[in-house]
């Protein structure tokens, strides 16, 4: 039986063995009972993770590819599919910290990383292999090209290591891009607890208009008048740590 891939699901299936060796081993291993891996195709990284202590669960929602993995593991059953990652209720691993990896769809890669965010409190590490790009901006620093709302919304909750480049060849079919590995290990700030909405607000606002000063670029928002005169406003967003944000979206909610 083969799985035809399907462009619709932007599916490209890794077949480079030693790559997906490499990609599971970004797993620390340690601090979870669950793994789930998203969008396991014809099963290249899957093979390496049933191997672990972890309980595995897939979000797939290719049929073709289902049954594919029920038929050449007899490890996976119908309970071990989870549906569609982006719907999925962490309240089904019963609070149990939960691991994540996959080759992901580069199609839907930004929504993955913000799935994650919203469920950080349950899930402490991811490993992922996404288009170049998007790995580059997800682990991006302050005053680059690259630093931008990915990066600072990702960087809050996570820290975010970029592991190795994949080059197109070794899918089939080949990407026209070249992919990028990282590992995202959770390292909640605590001062951005209670402040999520504002911060996410101030960080996408600030970047909309990342050329101009925050003092401007942050009008719409109207800002508190006891920190009109602060030292970030006369920064541009790309210039602001993940910290300055936090910093900043605390000052800015405080009456004084």
């Amino acid at each position: 039986m083969t799985v035809k891939a399907k462009k619709h699901l932007g599916q490209h299936f890794l077949t480079d063995e030693n790559i997906a060796s490499k990609i599971v081993e970004g797993l620390s291993g340690t601090g979870y009972e669950n793994i789930v891996e998203v969008g396991p195709g014809t099963g290249v990284l899957t093979k390496y993770l049933l191997q672990k202590p972890q309980k595995l669960f897939l979000a797939e929602i290719d049929n073709e590819s289902i049954a594919f993995l029920k038929s050449n593991y007899d490890k996976i059953i119908d309970d071990t599919f989870v549906g569609d990652f982006l719907k999925v209720d962490f309240s089904i691993f019963n609070l149990q910290q939960t691991a994540i990896i996959g080759n992901f769809p580069y199609n839907i890669s930004s929504q993955i990383l913000f799935k994650i965010i919203d469920n950080f409190s349950l899930i402490p590490e991811m490993v992922g292999m996404f288009q170049k790009e998007v790995a580059e901006r997800t682990s991006a620093v302050p005053r680059t090209k690259d630093y931008g709302i990915l990066s600072v919304m990702v960087q809050a909750y996570y820290d975010v290591k970029y592991l190795f480049t994949v080059h197109e060849n070794v899918f089939n079919p080949p990407p026209k891009v070249k992919s990028g590995v990282i590992q995202m290990l959770r390292n909640p700030k605590e001062g951005l607890i209670g402040h999520e909405v504002l911060f996410k607000n101030i960080v996408k606002t600030g970047f909309n208009q990342r050329r101009k000063k925050l003092s401007n670029a942050l009008k719409s928002l109207i800002i508190p008048e006891h920190i009109i005169g602060h030292p970030f406003l006369d920064k541009r967003a790309e210039e602001l740590s993940v910290e300055d944000f936090i910093v900043f979206t605390r000052l800015w909610q405080s009456k004084s």
